[in-house]
């Protein structure tokens, strides 16, 4: 069993809250997804703790508070893995699929990363664009476990957010079993 945290991007309300569009909210969609998420790991005996357990959750007082307070909690709990749900942003509202980041290549992260990307491709039908290093992302930088962050698919792309509107189950057994998969329990 791994103790795995999930965090559901972004406050429902400033500061810190997500991107918009076509009608919808990141933070409500990949809070969405991060329950049903969690719920399908659980369903497999992994321990999760989510970020936002309510919908209301509002994390620190500032965009640095806030993503501080996100891995504090995860470094605290003695987190195995942190995965970061989110939805990615585009001025062109062609750009669709899902992406990923890590801090630097080579290490289990890059792995964790490409199995969720893998399997969110084959259960949603979006494109995999790959995986890209990120070091300045502060919860990649200051995890102390292997951590992703994962765009999900473009909230201004309107098919890739009605997608995580209307089917977030997709997504959550994409990202489930994609993080099971690398387990070795998938």
């Amino acid at each position: 069993m791994a103790k795995i945290y999930i965090d559901q991007g972004h406050n429902p309300n400033n500061p810190n809250a997500g991107a918009e569009g076509n009608g919808y909210r990141e933070q409500d969609l990949v809070y969405e997804i991060g329950v049903e998420t969690a719920a399908l790991l659980r369903a497999q005996g992994q321990d999760v703790r989510l970020s936002r357990p309510t919908p209301e959750t509002q994390l620190g007082s500032s965009n640095a508070s806030s993503l501080a307070a996100r891995v504090n909690d995860a470094n605290t709990w003695g987190a195995d893995y942190f995965i970061s749900l989110h939805a990615n942003a585009s001025t062109n509202s062609a750009a669709s699929g899902s992406e990923a980041y890590i801090y630097r290549r080579g290490g289990e992260a890059e792995f964790l990363a490409e199995s969720i990307l893998s399997e969110l491709s084959a259960v949603t039908g979006l494109e995999n664009r790959g995986v890209f290093v990120r070091p300045t992302l502060y919860v990649l930088r200051r995890t102390r476990m292997p951590a992703t962050l994962i765009e999900l698919g473009f909230i201004t792309n309107p098919g890739d957010s009605a997608l995580m509107a209307n089917d977030p189950w997709l997504f959550a057994t994409g990202v489930a079993n994609g993080i099971l998969s690398y387990l070795g329990d998938g």
